[in-house]
């Protein structure tokens, strides 16, 4: 894990008799993003609030560009930039007075940074405005503007469009992106929302009951995994007997459509035993497997948090 931009390593935390967070341990690579997600109450917040030093850890560490957020603080946490729940403004400011008073607590940060990060998540036109007539989704962005003042080498998201509309989600998901391919930011996302953590991030980690149950490359080919296969043939019976007797393919449904499950390497190979038993083929559908799929598979429950 050395060359991680943020290792997690070995977390528990413990209130009272109840451990929270059991033995987590997973990094973040430079320049990607990564998804941090799980059922309500399964740890995520608790995690990221123990990752920025905003509760204690019980034990283990959190290990930010080599330097440990238990031995040295400040040090690591120079290198994060985040917003954990709903971004804290104040509201009789305006957008481009209160990025100027977070500024003032770092040193090094310019006006001509302001106005690059202000740019960045597209609010050139309402930073004159005080933040108490802002929309939900407008706070959000001067929040993730405010994270990014000082160049963050990591950067964490808890639910970052919260409150945006289509067009918002859409360009901060770009925004996260392009920080990640462009300026090599690590990024890490939790979100409710999984169609929109499935299209922004390159790896996910899955939190159930506070222990990583899983950990997935949404990059990663899935030629050998299990799909969904809908099959347009004729006569179906004759076809259902050939499916039967091949190893490992099971039939789901084959009342109005004939649907089973296959290893997707095996497709082309049945198809090809189909059309040899003069069975005709006029279809063949592979459903893709969507993260929401993935994800309620992995829980095991019908919850989505």
């Amino acid at each position: 894990m050395s060359d991680s931009a943020m290792a997690i390593k070995g977390l528990h935390k413990t209130i009272g008799r109840k451990k929270i967070i059991k033995d987590l341990s997973f990094d973040i690579r430079p320049g990607e993003v990564y998804g941090f997600i799980g059922p309500n109450g399964a740890g995520k917040t608790t995690t990221i609030r123990m990752m920025v030093g905003l509760i204690g850890i019980t034990s283990g560490d959190v290990v930010i560009k080599g330097n440990s957020i238990k031995k040295d603080y400040k040090k690591a946490i120079s290198e994060v930039g985040a917003i954990v729940e709903n971004p804290e403004m104040y509201p009789f400011m305006t957008g481009m007075q209160n990025l100027k008073h977070f500024a003032r607590m770092t040193s090094g940060i310019t006006d001509a940074r302001i106005n690059e990060v202000i740019k960045l998540v597209g609010l050139d036109n309402a930073i004159k405005t005080k933040v108490g007539k802002y929309s939900l989704g407008m706070r959000q962005r001067l929040g993730i503007a405010q994270a990014l003042l000082h160049s963050p080498s990591v950067l964490i998201l808890d639910e970052p469009t919260n409150g945006l509309d289509p067009a918002g989600i859409r360009e901060i998901r770009r925004y996260i992106r392009k920080l990640a391919v462009e300026d090599n930011v690590s990024v890490i996302v939790s979100s409710h929302l999984l169609s929109e953590i499935e299209l922004m991030c390159d790896r996910i980690g899955v939190i159930k009951n506070g222990e990583l149950i899983a950990v997935r490359d949404l990059h990663e080919k899935t030629d050998s995994e299990q799909s969904i296969v809908n099959l347009d043939v004729h006569p179906m019976d004759e076809a259902i007997e050939v499916i039967h007797a091949a190893p490992n393919i099971k039939v789901l449904e084959s009342e109005e459509q004939l649907q089973i499950q296959i290893n997707r390497n095996d497709v082309p190979g049945l198809v090809t035993t189909l059309v040899k038993k003069d069975i005709q083929v006029y279809g063949v559908n592979v459903i893709q497997s969507t993260l929401e799929d993935q994800f309620l598979e992995m829980i095991g429950e019908n919850v989505i948090g």
